[in-house]
């Protein structure tokens, strides 16, 4: 599982950060959380194929978080995406692409699958489950969480001690199953153990509230909103957006091992006031950056 940020600024793109997207690659999966102006050249830049992307999970309607999507869209059909293409995103969401179609004439077709989000898990598939919530921003806003089913692993040493061979007796013991060899009943508590699947979350423009905390609860990776410094804390609360500080109470409250900052004003040339807000309230911090990657 890779993590690529390809857009790290707030409201106002900059020489060095363009508007919001980060996009996870999970085997044959690419997801997109939001999609910002020119993130599709983002793409490329980073080295990442627009194809890649099956999913677009959108947070907001506000337009540095998808202005990028009528032009991914036209690249993916000149490029014959052969895929469906899920869209995720809040109540209105139908109509919006709706009439984003309408405004723009796309000469080639795509198909595309638009969702609504209703309920807190919106999808679940063989590997991992997304989940969503809504937050405080104004305008219906969605944080999200991507959740890595726990899988397990065969202990090579005890299989070859009781002689298994490769094959079917081991899918069987992987999926939690127990099987008879050598009329021996064996458990997949002998013979396998437990990997916990990992949790990233992305807590999107919002105040702090309950359900920023929610989806953030034992994260291994919390990518956090923080377009002000603590003492822009009053202008933050004017703009119903979260400072840094706020960001890393939010990691210490919800027990995360990592709190990555993102969403960045303009107004910030360097990210050390940034950082350091967080880091006195939760050590574990980093600021993220365009074409930053973590391997997870």
């Amino acid at each position: 599982m890779q993590l690529t940020f390809l857009g790290t600024s707030a409201m106002v793109p900059t020489k060095e950060r363009n508007h919001s997207a980060a996009l996870i690659s999970y085997g044959s999966e690419g997801i997109l959380i939001d999609c910002g102006e020119g993130t599709q050249r983002q793409m490329k830049i980073a080295g990442i194929k627009p194809s890649k992307v099956t999913k677009i999970l959108i947070s907001h309607w506000h337009g540095d978080h998808v202005l990028g999507i009528p032009g991914l869209i036209q690249t993916l059909a000149k490029n014959e995406y052969d895929k469906i293409l899920e869209i995720y995103g809040p109540e209105g969401t139908k109509e919006r692409m709706k009439n984003m179609f309408k405004a723009f004439s796309f000469e080639d077709k795509i198909e595309t699958k638009i969702h609504e989000i209703t309920k807190k898990r919106f999808f679940e598939g063989k590997d991992f489950f997304l989940e969503a919530l809504p937050l405080e921003h104004g305008i219906i806003t969605l944080g999200f969480t991507f959740i890595e089913k726990d899988k397990r692993r065969i202990k090579v040493d005890i299989v070859r001690k009781l002689g298994i061979p490769d094959g079917p007796l081991l899918g069987k013991l992987q999926s939690g199953k127990s099987i008879t060899f050598k009329e021996k009943k064996i458990t997949p508590e002998q013979a396998t153990y437990v990997v916990k699947g990992k949790k990233l979350s992305f807590i999107t423009d919002t105040v702090p509230c309950n359900n920023a905390l929610e989806l953030a609860m034992n994260s291994d990776i919390l990518v956090c909103e923080s377009t002000y410094a603590h003492k822009l804390e009053e202008k933050a609360a004017e703009y119903m957006h979260m400072t840094s500080k706020q960001a890393g109470l939010l990691a210490n409250q919800a027990k995360a091992k990592k709190l990555i900052l993102t969403h960045f004003s303009q107004r910030y040339k360097t990210m050390e006031e940034i950082e350091d807000d967080a880091k006195d309230v939760f050590s574990n911090t980093i600021c993220a950056y365009d074409f930053m990657k973590l391997k997870i």
